[in-house]
């Protein structure tokens, strides 16, 4: 069946599901034999979910040691090849109102159509079967599977309440009933899992990590471990430790909770990842889709470590070998002309197929082959945007997309791995990979979740437990999935969302410009309307210069290789492209830098590098608002040069008003002797900073970034390269990958400085979620979106810090900053543009301060707002406070808050438009935050104010 003909049926039973006449006879005839015509296999699965045999309908292979060929099958192959007589009889069984039948087979169609993108019909045929059969037991796969798509289209406060009721209730949901305890304690460890995501995608790479080793803990204590859970949090723990920073993932190896003995003794984190990975493949091998998600993974691992400033010079090229025959094996997991479904599965291939080129770009391979390559996954990639539109040309997309991936496979010649069991996707080497023992028992689990247990549990005490449909209250024990806190009320505020005003007294020049949005675009697939902030300035002082050669690095050369050694780090690089393996690392050099010395600041900024993108590396990514991708990306790296690092100055003030209409009419800064591959910054600078490597190995000084150009997101349709910039501000490093990125279609909405545009890049953290971009309507500076993402990562460093003390106190209200990034966009050697991006999220947008004296005390969580500024304040040596607190708020504040484009008032940087300096600590301490501490402030002991 085509996508639409499954489209079809699936609109059939909706309409059927939403009619409530009593069934003729004849239309319960028609039930008995759509389900007589069931082939006996199917028919037994049927019974056995209509007996609630499981509460996740297992895999033949998934929870046994020995396999037999027999049981090298997966459930979905069964369902796609009976997929009309199943959904006939779910038609059938819903006219004749046989909800338990319909149910039943709503379970067993549920992953297959949530791997075709089919999950959100399904799940409203759900609803409305459960609202007219109350008593019908609606299996926890499907409210697990409400959790996931909430998760992927922005929903997060709902898909929290999802996961921690029935993380909290041991499972329990509506009239399931367990036959085992085990089974309850596989319904907590895969909510978790899901809950480890959502912290993956918030940017809490170590809190998540957490998470996903409690739910492998869970999975191994099962009476028979479940191979394939653990292979996807095995996946998931690979993907958060490459993005994970050093700090984070020392303090999760010395846990003494958790034993990554498991993962083998490398110490290293990208090596971990890799090898968490491979386990995954290897776990997960009689399934396409999860070895190509997983070796994908391992490959990505093993490519940045090849670059990282530990990696031997001498295993370089062997590393890179294995990162080729991961990518290899992921291209292999289909047959020439075998059909894709899955948005997810054809988004994978392209990502294995670009990993691949860039890989043999660095093994050597002629660069007129790395070229067409290059250019089969850019046409690719294009097509994939059409494809996650509303087309209804799905499957021939997916042809083209695929046979451009085949053109890859063939310049590259991919060829087939030596694999004795056909019923496998892995080669016979993967097989020799030793199996850890363990020791997790069921006990050791429920230890593990008590430690969360207090906060999912104060969770579930803000969300709504009514059942849809009824007034009735349902008790804790029987929550349903329509009441599992799916519904969060609508929160209106009084809080203007216009421009901030500033005191009459307050100087001309201290007056902000931010304006807040209350979102009027539509986000096409979805029933509420995403807001978000857009008129946000920068912390940059006045007078600014005009261009990046004028940017100066300040730190010692010391604290410098500090940072290298801690941090797989930028290497310098030669121009030598036809030797990219040869390269000497940066650390060695950096006593030939000069550099100026300055105080360490715990409230530093960072700076990074920029290397050489080569044309080569061009690519192309997705575009659609409802876009659903995930990659994980590496840092791309190269071969020596014997130049000292060259300092950029930057001056003392910046003016971040001279903007000028014609955008993009100078020369753009040149990048053609760069190439990306780790960024480094230190904690000793207090200014944003950027570095740029010289190229030339004689000796002779590389042309210098010398335009005074303001750029903004170019206006194309094509795909464009680009760099992808993150900070950090617990480590003070930025890093970046080479990636690829689609400038989608304006969202309709705009701000005084600000408009917002849907973006999908290749590296973007969740894969099968969206991201909004942010890009200033006036061109700015590339310092201007540097700075807006610095500062919003400083203030989700802060509110960690904060959350935790809340939690010490035994408060479990949360607050969260949405993590937000830079794409610094690329055309061949040139950047072009700059965007800031976030995940996309749906909610009721609330503006609960500004960065003067307002407030919105109508609702509890700007309390909360105000008692988080105080923390800030005292955290930072009473020299920042964090304030302009605006985003989505659940529960009045007492549940979970999620924030972005907050304000930072610092006298460590600076004084700017949005920065008021000792001016807005003024403001905060006297006006908006005041003499009296809240009962929050007082909760945590916080010192009260100065007078």
């Amino acid at each position: 069946m085509d996508s639409q003909e499954v489209g079809g049926l699936l609109e059939e039973c909706l309409q059927a599901a939403q009619q409530s006449t009593q069934p003729s006879e004849a239309e319960r005839l028609n039930y008995c034999s759509c389900r007589d015509m069931l082939c006996a296999e199917l028919a037994s699965l049927l019974q056995e979910a209509m007996d609630m045999k499981w509460p996740f309908v297992p895999e033949k292979w998934q929870y046994k040691q020995s396999v037999s060929a027999s049981d090298k099958t997966n459930l979905n192959d069964l369902v796609s090849k009976n997929l009309s007589q199943l959904l006939a009889v779910l038609k059938a069984s819903i006219v004749a109102q046989e909800a338990r039948t319909a149910l039943a087979v709503v379970f067993l169609v549920d992953r297959f159509l949530y791997w075709t993108d089919e999950s959100s019909r399904l799940l409203k045929i759900t609803k409305l079967l459960h609202r007219r059969h109350r008593d019908t037991p609606v299996a926890p796969q499907l409210v697990i599977r409400q959790a996931r798509v909430y998760f992927n289209s922005g929903k997060l406060q709902k898909a929290e309440y999802i996961l921690s009721s029935l993380i909290n209730s041991s499972g329990a949901t509506g009239y399931w009933v367990y036959h085992s305890e085990s089974d309850r304690a596989l319904v907590q460890a895969v909510s978790v899992q899901v809950r480890g995501m959502i912290l993956q995608k918030l940017g809490l790479w170590l809190e998540a990590a957490e998470l996903i080793w409690a739910s492998l803990v869970g999975y191994y204590s099962l009476p028979q471990p479940d191979k394939k859970g653990i292979g996807t949090s095995l996946g998931i723990l690979a993907n958060i430790l490459v993005s994970m920073n050093d700090e984070d993932f020392h303090a999760f190896s010395n846990n003494p909770d958790i034993d990554l003995s498991l993962l083998g003794d490398s110490g290293h984190r990208l090596l971990s990842a890799a090898q968490a990975a491979k386990m995954a493949v290897v776990y997960s091998q009689y399934t396409s889709l999860y070895v190509l998600t997983n070796v994908a993974t391992q490959g990505i691992s093993l490519l940045s470590y090849s670059f990282s400033v530990e990696c031997p010079a001498s295993q370089r090229q062997s590393f890179l070998l294995q990162a080729r025959e991961a990518f290899t094996i992921g291209l292999l997991t289909k047959a020439e002309g075998q059909l894709v479904t899955s948005k997810q599965e054809l988004h994978t291939f392209l990502k294995a197929a670009y990993s691949l080129t860039v890989t043999h770009k660095w093994l050597g391979t002629p660069q007129e082959v790395v070229a067409q390559a290059t250019q089969a996954c850019q046409k690719a990639l294009a097509n994939f945007y059409y494809y996650d539109s509303d087309t209804q040309d799905k499957d021939s997309l997916c042809a083209e997309i695929m046979n451009l991936v085949s053109q890859v496979k063939l310049l590259l010649r991919v060829e087939p791995f030596l694999n004795s069991d056909k019923g496998s996707f892995i080669p016979d080497s993967y097989r020799n990979i030793k199996d850890t023992s363990v020791n997790f028992t069921l006990e050791g689990f429920t230890k593990v979740m008590q430690r969360f247990q207090k906060y999912h549990a104060s969770l579930c005490e803000t969300g709504n437990i009514n059942c849809k449909g009824t007034e009735d209250d349902i008790d804790t024990a029987m929550l349903c999935i329509t009441a599992l806190g799916t519904t969060i009320g609508t929160l209106n505020t009084e809080c203007s969302t216009e421009a901030c005003r500033v005191s009459k007294d307050a100087p001309k020049g201290d007056k902000p410009e931010q304006t807040g949005s209350n979102s009027s675009a539509a986000h096409p697939p979805q029933e509420n309307d995403l807001c978000t902030t857009l008129g946000s300035t920068d912390n940059l002082a006045e007078g600014a210069v005009q261009s990046l050669s004028q940017l100066n690095f300040r730190t010692s050369s010391s604290s410098l290789s500090d940072s290298f050694s801690s941090q797989s780090s930028w290497e310098k690089i030669s121009a030598d492209l036809n030797s990219p393996t040869n390269r000497k690392p940066l650390a060695n050099c950096l006593s030939e830098a000069g550099t100026s010395q300055s105080s360490k600041s715990a409230g530093s900024d960072g700076s990074f590098f920029l290397l050489e993108t080569l044309d080569s590396e061009t690519s192309d990514s997705a575009h659609d608002p409802t876009h659903k991708n995930h990659t994980s990306g590496w840092e791309s790296g190269a071969s020596s040069i014997p130049r000292p690092l060259q300092s950029l100055n930057v001056g003392p003030k910046m003016d971040t008003e001279a903007d000028t209409e014609n955008s993009l009419a100078t020369p753009h800064p040149n990048l053609s002797q760069f190439i990306p591959e780790q960024c480094v910054s230190t904690e000793t600078s207090t200014e944003s900073s950027f570095e740029m490597l010289e190229e030339n190995q004689s000796g002779h000084q590389g042309s210098k970034v010398t335009s005074t150009e303001k750029v903004n997101v170019p206006q194309t349709k094509n795909p464009l390269c680009a760099l992808h910039l993150k900070f950090s501000k617990a480590t003070g490093l930025w890093t970046a990958r080479e990636t690829c990125v689609y400038i989608g279609e304006p969202m309709g909405m705009q701000g005084k400085q600000r408009t917002a545009i849907w973006v999908q890049f290749l590296h973007q953290e969740e894969r099968l979620s969206s991201y909004v971009g942010k890009d200033y309507l006036k061109p700015k500076e590339i310092q201007f979106h540097l700075k807006d993402v610095e500062r919003q990562m400083t203030a989700q460093y802060y509110v960690t810090k904060f959350n935790k003390s809340l939690y010490d106190k035994e408060v479990m209200a949360q607050i969260f900053f949405i993590p937000s990034e830079a794409l610094l966009i690329l055309d061949g050697n040139e950047i072009v543009g700059c965007v800031t991006v976030e995940p996309y999220m749906l909610g009721d947008f609330v503006k609960l301060t500004n960065n003067t004296g307002k407030k919105d005390m109508s609702l509890q969580a700007t309390e909360y707002g105000l008692a988080f500024g105080h923390f800030t304040y005292l955290f930072s040596d009473c020299h920042e406070v964090v304030v302009d607190l605006q985003g989505w708020v659940t529960a009045n504040g007492k549940g979970l808050t999620y924030l972005t484009d907050p304000q930072i008032h610092s006298t460590k940087t600076p004084r700017g438009p949005s920065n008021f300096a000792a001016r807005g600590l003024r403001y905060f301490l006297e006006e908006q935050h005041g003499p009296e501490c809240n009962a929050i402030c007082q909760l945590l002991k916080l010192p009260p104010m100065p007078g």
